[in-house]
């Protein structure tokens, strides 16, 4: 299994789930955990995704979701499990 992690985070707007999930399908990206929140108007979205079925590189991925949350506007990265388990250890 191929673990990323998906931040999203932005001012709140009608979409914002709709237009990351339809990317994640579209693209053969399944959700295995999802969080989200709102907080005095400011959306965080917080998704462990498998990639192992994406024909894309990781790279075009983490591109694409940057992109379209700019269209969106909120902020998407995008981190491989182990980068994000290495920079969060204690």
């Amino acid at each position: 299994m191929n673990k990323t992690i998906i931040t999203v985070v932005g001012k709140d707007t009608v979409g914002i789930i709709a237009n990351v999930c339809t990317y994640l399908a579209e693209n053969k990206i399944n959700i295995l955990d999802i969080s989200q929140t709102i907080v005095q108007g400011y959306f965080n979205m917080m998704m462990i995704v498998d990639t192992n079925q994406m024909e894309k590189h990781f790279g075009e991925m983490a591109d694409e979701l940057k992109a379209l949350g700019e269209k969106i506007g909120v902020d998407i990265k995008c981190q491989k499990e182990e980068i994000f388990d290495k920079m969060h250890r204690i």
